[in-house]
Formats: structure tokens, sequence, C-alpha cells
């Protein structure tokens, strides 16, 4: 193997696949990233055997040949060279880097030791998406999310294809976001609608690794998900189980309803929620008439806050305890400038969602309520 490559694109690949890598100390193998030159392309590999990533390159291929190299390594020696032009070559079971002014040779692995990479069963059927839409959508839904061992079901985000749309939505128990995809911001060739897991880890490498310029292709079967790109090939696992039935606990109903603006609303946690308890707690007051909410928290050691925020309010007074963070999690995910929050005083919780947007909403359980 012998080609001829320009750094920033090295560097640029090199860091897409960062988090496919594995410390898994029983299969150094893992550690490695394998290097493919052959068929005209340049291709860099990683595995956690979970997940899998393959970025191409682009480059002036000498030899064909295939080597696997510490990733981490080879990472760290590309970030820090100075000369675009680089030349690479295979040393038996390693790899010899040559610029203008520095050489070194990265001892590796026999890439006959490197995991087969899995391929989808269903390459007939797929989604095709722009990666800004995939990328907002996801991103919208994820911050609902935390890593559960007990419930794996909520360490993830369900994905409801049907012909009509496609929703995303994801709960922690405390917070649920749905997300919903009209058939007009996407094309697809799949006859049936299906349902999937996909690990809250993988949402987060998707939000990495796809540009938003990017058309994406989403591959499907029952064990495994693939997201391809033209120059990214990006594979997980699915989890097992069931989403749980989240309908029941969407408001019908509010018992007060406010409309302010995205920023301000920030602004106004942000601030207050620097005089909370540990537990993040913030009080949020409506009373309608008035033409303005107030946002307070206060503790016994710091002292106490208060934040008038302008909003155009209805309904009847409701004064309740939210973690801030929890809220503002998900007014950041609002795409609009205006945020509607409307709180159920009977099922203590608040809905949130974009003004005039009604692809999206974020529920967050309160704290109390008086």
């Amino acid at each position: 193997m012998k080609f001829i490559i320009i750094k920033s694109h090295l560097k640029d690949a090199l860091s897409l696949l960062q988090k496919s890598w594995s410390e898994n100390t029983n299969l150094p193998i893992l550690k490695n990233v394998l290097i493919d030159a052959s068929d005209g392309k340049i291709q860099l590999t990683a595995t956690n055997l979970e997940i899998a990533t393959r970025v191409t390159v682009p480059g002036k291929i000498l030899q064909d040949g295939s080597v696997t190299i510490p990733l981490g390594l080879f990472s760290s020696v590309i970030s820090s060279l100075q000369t675009e032009r680089l030349n690479i070559e295979q040393k038996k079971d390693g790899v010899y880097i040559k610029t203008d002014n520095y050489e070194a040779t990265i001892q590796g692995i026999p890439f006959s030791e490197f995991p087969i990479i899995p391929k989808i069963k269903n390459e007939e059927e797929y989604i095709e998406i722009k990666g800004a839409i995939l990328k907002e959508a996801v991103g919208q839904v994820v911050v609902a999310t935390q890593p559960s061992d007990i419930r794996p079901e909520l360490s993830s985000i369900f994905l409801d294809f049907s012909l009509e749309s496609i929703k995303l939505a994801a709960t922690d128990s405390f917070r649920l976001a749905e997300k919903t995809i009209s058939s007009n911001q996407y094309t697809a060739t799949f006859t049936d609608g299906f349902l999937s897991l996909i690990p809250i880890k993988t949402a987060h490498e998707l939000l990495r690794i796809i540009k938003d310029t990017s058309l994406v292709r989403i591959f499907h079967d029952p064990h495994q998900v693939l997201f391809l790109t033209e120059d990214t090939y990006f594979i997980s696992r699915l989890l097992e189980g069931t989403f749980p039935d989240y309908s029941s606990v969407v408001p019908k109903k509010f018992s007060a309803e406010m409309v302010a603006k995205k920023d301000e609303f920030l602004d106004a946690l942000r601030l207050t929620g620097m005089f909370g308890s540990k537990a993040g707690e913030i009080r949020l007051k409506i009373v309608p008439g008035k033409k303005v909410a107030e946002v307070f928290s206060g503790d016994q050691v710091l002292g106490e806050n208060t934040y008038l925020l302008p909003a155009e309010i209805k309904g009847k007074s409701v004064d309740v305890g939210f973690n801030w963070h929890y809220v503002g999690e998900g007014i950041k995910a609002v795409q609009s400038p205006d945020v509607y929050f409307a709180m159920n005083a009977e099922e203590n919780k608040a809905f949130i969602q974009g003004k005039g947007d009604g692809s999206y909403f974020y529920i967050v359980a309160s704290l109390m309520k008086s």
C-alpha cells in the first residue's frame, strides 16, 4: 500500500472515527484503524463492535494494500504535522509516514484480524433525506434521553416510519420529546412501515459525523441501521425492546398558557438558575391579566432572584417548580423564535412547542405545584 494524501483531508476523516474505536484491552485490534487503499479509493474504518464507521478520503493511490495501526497514535501524529502533503506507505504490518522534514514508522496488526464490518440485509429499501433535516430532528429529541441500564429502551430514540411520515421520540420518564418529519421532506422506497430503537450513543455520533449538506440514505433491517452518504458508511446495532406507549401522557388541555420569546426565556432560566438549589429548581408563576411571567429561584445560602419575563398569558394562575436545565433543553430544541409554554396543573407537567410549529413538542414533569 502506498498513497499520497492531503493532511487536512486525513485529519478530518480520523476525527470522524474517534468515537467508533474501543479501549477494549481484551481485543487490541479494536484500538486500530483499518486503512485500505484499493479500487481507486482510500478508506478508513473503525469499530467498537456496536457501531462501525468507514470514511472515504481523496488521495492518489500508488499501490493497493491494507493495514491496521493504532488510531489514537496515528491521529495524534497527523494532527501535529505542519506539512500538508503526506506520503504514506505500508511497511510489513505497519505504516511509514514521510513529509519534507519528518518521518515515522507506526507498528500495526495484520488487517486479517480486523473485525468484519456488518452489512445491511435489505439493500433495496431506504429513506433518503437531507443531512440538515435529519440532524435537526435527531437533535430535537435526543435532549430528552439519558442512559439507563435498567430500562434500555429509554436509552434510545424511537423511530416510527410510516408511508406518511417519520416520527422520532425519546423519553427518560421525566421528559418526553417527539418530532414528526412529513413525507414531503424525504423520499422512501419502503413499501411498509417499521419501528426501531436507535441507541442514544448512535444518535449523538450521527449528529457529529453527518454533514448538513449531505444526502443521507437510511437502510434498516431487524437488527441494524445504516446511514450512508457519499463518503461515510455508519452502521449501528439496534436495541431490543418495546418503546413505551406515550400517547396517554401528552396533555389534551391546559390550565395556563403563555407565549414568550425563546432567547429571553432561556436568559431568564439561566440567570435565575444561578441561585437555585442542587436540584436546579426554579419556580415559574403565571397570572392571567399580567403581561409578564415570574421566574424565581432562591437558596438560603446564596440568596434569591426574580426575572419578569414578557409574555402573552391566558388561563388560570399557576405557580410550579421545575428543573431549569430540563426546561431549558426543551426550549433550546424549539426552532421558532417564539415559544408556546403551557401547563396542566392537574397532571403536573409542562408542554413546550414552537409557536406555529406543530411538528415538535417537548414535555417535562414539574417538581412541585401549589
